[in-house]
């Protein structure tokens, strides 16, 4: 015959509402999606300025659109082509497009 502990510890990892939280951070998370806006010629032309003068190594701080929300990446430009449009802040890829703003804050990281 089982003890009381040990019966206890049979329902111990069982959830009754398995799932709900992590429905519930998703919904949050859904809710809290905002379309991509529209920017200014004038914004347009100075972020064309700055990522033609941007080249590895310089740090930036970038506002952007990226998974359906505004959001901002600040570092150490990793990569970035031209090209294809894109560049990386560490190890997040952004493209041209999805910019909204972008500065260059240190001059100090090139090699």
């Amino acid at each position: 015959m089982m003890t009381r502990q040990e019966r206890a510890k049979q329902f111990a990892p069982f959830d009754a509402m398995k799932g709900l939280q992590e429905a519930l951070r998703d919904r949050e998370e859904r809710h809290g999606r905002v379309s991509k806006r529209e920017i200014s010629e004038e914004s347009e032309m100075n972020i064309s300025y700055v990522l033609k003068k941007l080249c590895r190594g310089m740090s930036v701080q970038v506002t952007f659109y990226g998974s359906f929300h505004e959001e901002q990446a600040r570092g150490y430009v990793t990569d970035i082509s031209l090209l294809s449009g894109y560049l990386r802040v560490g190890e997040r890829k952004i493209l041209f497009e999805d910019i909204y703003d972008i500065g260059i804050t240190d001059y100090n990281g090139l090699g």
